[in-house]
C-alpha cells in the first residue's frame, strides 16, 4: 500500500493548482439527476439530488446529496471529539450510509477561460483540468414553462448523445447541470433523447451576502489534545458544505493531476479502504486511528461497483 501510495503522488503533478479567480456565487439550483445506468434493468434507474451553485462566470456542480452525507459525517465526527478531548490518542469511526454510489465528482465551469475542472476528493483533493467543451446548440422557437420558469429549446449532440435542453432566457448564466453549458440563459432541464438520463429542474433560490459557510476545503478544524487546532479528512467525501457559500473557488492546496494517476490513486484506495486511509494519514503527519464500517477485502480484490453498460459518455459509433 505504502508503495503504491509513493508511486501514485510522486507522478501526479504535485503543486497547487493555479487558482482561478473566485467568483460571486449568485443563484444555487436543485436538479434530480435520474440515469438508467443498466439498460437491462430500466425499472431501476440511478437517482440522486444534485446541485449547481452558479454566479457571473463561474459555476460548479455537485452532488446535493454527497453534501447532506457529508453533512451528517461531520456531525459524527465532531461528537467524538467532543468525548475524546483531551485524550492522547484519538480514534474516530464513521458509520458510512448505505445507498446507491452518489457522484464523487465536482464539476467547475470557468466561462471567461474557457476550462472545465473536475474534483474529485482521494483523501486529498485533486483537480483535473481540461478545455471546456464547446456545444454546438441549435436553439429552437419551441418554448415550455417549468415550475413557472420560461424556457426555450435547444438540442446538440454531445458525447455521443442527442441532448434536448430547456433554458431560461430570463436567467442570465450560460451554465447548467453536468458538462452542459453555453446557452444564452440557465438550463432548467436536460436529458437526452432516449431519456436514459434525465436533469430535471427542483428548485432555485437566489444566494445572500449573510450565507456563511464552513471551511470550503474539506476539513472539519478541531482541537488537537495539545490544544492546538487539526483537521480531520475522511476518505473519498468532502467534510464540508463550502459549496453554500458566498463564493465559486477551487479547494485550497488542491493536487493537479492526470486522468491516469487518479485512476491509479483510486484503484489503491478500493483495494484496502482502510488500509488505504491509514497510510494517508500517516503520510499528512496525522496522528489517531481510523476505523469505517467497511470490510477490508483479500489481497488483488477490489471493490464490487455496480453494473454500468450505459455510461453518460459514450463514444459515436463511426
Amino acid at each position: 500500500m505504502k508503495r503504491i501510495l509513493t508511486t501514485c503522488l510522486a507522478t501526479a503533478i504535485l503543486f497547487s493548482a493555479k487558482a482561478q479567480e473566485p467568483d460571486k456565487a449568485l443563484a444555487r439550483v436543485r436538479y434530480t439527476f435520474t440515469h438508467i445506468t443498466d439498460t437491462t434493468q430500466r425499472d431501476k434507474p440511478k437517482v440522486e439530488n444534485m446541485l449547481l451553485v452558479t454566479g457571473k462566470n463561474a459555476s460548479v456542480f455537485t452532488s446535493y446529496d454527497k453534501l447532506n452525507q457529508a453533512k451528517n459525517m461531520q456531525m459524527q465526527i465532531l461528537e467524538q471529539m467532543k468525548n475524546q478531548a483531551g485524550s492522547g490518542n484519538v480514534k474516530i469511526e464513521v458509520k458510512s450510509e448505505t445507498k446507491a454510489p452518489l457522484t464523487q465528482e465536482d464539476y467547475f465551469f470557468f466561462a471567461n477561460e474557457h476550462k472545465m475542472i473536475t474534483k474529485e476528493r482521494v483523501f486529498n483533493n485533486y483537480l483535473v483540468e481540461e478545455a471546456a467543451p464547446t456545444l454546438n446548440w441549435k436553439i429552437l422557437k419551441d418554448t415550455m414553462s417549468f415550475s413557472g420558469v420560461a424556457c426555450q429549446k435547444a438540442t446538440t449532440h454531445f458525447k455521443g448523445r442527442n441532448w434536448i435542453a430547456w433554458f431560461a432566457t430570463e436567467i442570465p448564466f450560460q451554465s447548467g447541470p453536468w458538462k452542459l453549458n453555453g446557452l444564452p440563459g440557465l438550463i432548467i432541464e436536460a436529458y437526452d433523447d432516449k431519456k436514459d438520463i434525465k436533469f430535471e429542474f427542483a428548485g432555485l433560490e437566489n444566494v445572500k451576502e449573510a450565507d456563511a459557510t464552513t471551511n470550503a476545503d474539506g476539513e472539519v478544524k478541531i482541537a488537537a489534545p495539545n490544544g492546538g487546532v487539526g483537521s480531520v479528512k475522511i476518505m473519498g467525501m468532502d467534510i464540508s458544505t463550502g459549496y453554500l457559500g458566498p463564493e465559486i473557488k477551487l479547494p485550497a492546496g488542491a493536487i493537479k493531476t492526470t486522468r491516469k494517476e487518479l485512476d491509479k490513486l483510486k484503484a489503491a484506495r478500493d483495494q484496502d479502504p482502510q488500509g488505504f486511509m491509514q497510510a494517508q494519514m500517516a503520510a499528512n503527519g496525522m496522528q489517531g486511528s481510523f476505523k469505517s464500517n467497511q470490510v477490508p477485502r483479500p489481497g488483488g480484490t477490489t471493490v464490487a461497483k455496480a453494473s454500468i453498460n450505459n455510461p453518460i459518455e459514450i463514444e459515436d459509433k463511426k
